[in-house]
């Protein structure tokens, strides 16, 4: 049973070890594509410059019915969900 148990703690490290190694490796590639693209890559687009928004005109005047029409909606919507 030792021998068994031995051999799988060997087993164990020595994967853990190479995932270890792996990573490792995978991370230095990766930081070295990107310092290649960044330096071989073509350039970014200038960003486009900011235009102001144009103000929205004055607001137009509601009809009297619409005005009427919404306050009663408003009413009935509060007397239904009252806390």
């Amino acid at each position: 049973m030792s021998e068994l148990m031995s051999q799988a703690i060997d087993l164990m490290v020595a994967g853990m070890g190479f995932v270890f190694v792996f990573l490792i490796i995978l991370v230095f590639a990766t930081l070295l594509m990107s310092k290649l693209v960044h330096r071989f890559g073509p350039p970014e687009p200038a960003a486009p410059a900011r235009t102001p928004r144009a103000r929205p005109s004055a607001p137009t005047s509601v009809d009297p019915d619409t005005a009427e029409a919404i306050k009663k909606a408003i009413a009935q919507y509060r007397s239904r969900h009252k806390k």
